[in-house]
């Protein structure tokens, strides 16, 4: 019997910043830059044009805000704020092993003046094989 070698596909992290600055969280164009800007910082290369939307409050435990994603060669970045909760939710999902996350916790810091953080990482793919094991 041939055993499949398998390796870990990638990495997912998951940042919920709190008590934020309502006033960044709330400007499109600081989201658009993070888009814009993260991937480069991370060496990935954008496959889009970042894309923003404004999600209004659906009247339930959302209060509306942006949200934003870009996809990645290496995966895709995606940001939802909640303003007026001081409140964002961002996903870094890459097909590269050995992100970050340090760098990309103090980064949100930075720009969305989070005061608190929570932090998830989640290696995916954890029975990736090594090699192709159907032929085309």
């Amino acid at each position: 019997m041939m055993e499949n070698k398998t390796c870990n596909f990638g990495e997912h992290f998951m940042l919920d910043g709190y008590q934020g600055d309502p006033e960044k969280l709330n400007n499109k164009e600081l989201v658009l830059k993070s888009l814009t800007e993260l991937p480069e910082l991370l060496d990935m290369h954008c496959l889009s044009t970042p894309e923003i939307y404004f999600a209004k409050s659906n009247d339930l435990k959302d209060p509306g805000g942006w949200s934003g994603f870009v996809v990645i060669v290496e995966s895709h970045i995606s940001i939802h704020t909640f303003p007026a909760r001081g409140f964002a939710s961002v996903d870094a999902y890459t097909c590269r092993n050995g992100m970050d996350i340090a760098f990309i916790e103090n980064y949100f810091k930075k720009v969305f003046s989070f005061k608190d953080t929570e932090v998830n990482f989640v290696k995916r793919g954890t029975k990736y094989p090594v090699e192709d094991i159907y032929k085309a």
